[in-house]
């Protein structure tokens, strides 16, 4: 497991390595389960196959754009936070964005203060790198979510939608959501 980035109050998060793809697809499996599966067709079969396996995520966790945060909570793992590195928001006219793709958390620890340390960890690093923003995507029938990411100095900055096929339509809806990191910048 990789170095610990924070510890504090029975929560450590921990950066991933390529040896860390088996406990990180365990975690993704279960908090997405906790959370997704009404969104698919299938029950979500065929996105959990393809996204959280083991083989998939040890490609991606050797990816040097791609930095991959697992959660723990009384020693315990809960959830994940994976940031593309250099990703620029297209549509804002800035060159340096950083891109929360993932943060997903088991259930029973919601409401334990864990996505507010991931959030800000990410945030952390952007400003480290000299980013000038970081977006995210989220459903846009989440309002727990959404209203979490406003509070914690995200807006809303446009909308898209998903094309699997495996998705019901009606749930495909996206909302992209930002923060500025560097500078005065006006709202596009």
């Amino acid at each position: 497991m990789g170095e610990i980035v924070i510890e504090k109050e029975g929560l450590s998060i921990k950066k991933l390595n390529v040896q860390d793809a088996r406990c990180l697809s365990e975690v993704a499996l279960k908090a997405y389960s906790d959370h997704y599966l009404d969104l698919w067709c299938d029950g979500g079969k065929w996105y959990m196959e393809k996204y959280f396996s083991v083989d998939r995520l040890g490609v991606e966790l050797q990816d040097r754009n791609a930095a991959f945060y697992l959660a723990f909570y009384n020693n315990s793992p809960v959830g994940f936070l994976k940031l593309n590195l250099d990703a620029p928001l297209a549509g804002i006219d800035l060159k340096s964005g950083l891109e929360l793709e993932r943060i997903y958390l088991v259930k029973e620890t919601l409401g334990k203060g864990i996505g507010k340390e991931l959030v800000s960890l990410t945030v952390d690093i952007g400003k480290k790198l000299g980013k000038d923003l970081i977006w995210l995507k989220a459903m846009d029938t989440s309002d727990g979510p959404i209203s979490f990411y406003q509070k914690m100095g995200f807006r809303i900055a446009g909308t898209q939608r998903l094309k699997h096929p495996l998705m019901k339509e009606e749930l495909r809806g996206m909302v992209v959501m930002m923060q500025y990191l560097s500078g005065n910048h006006i709202s596009p």
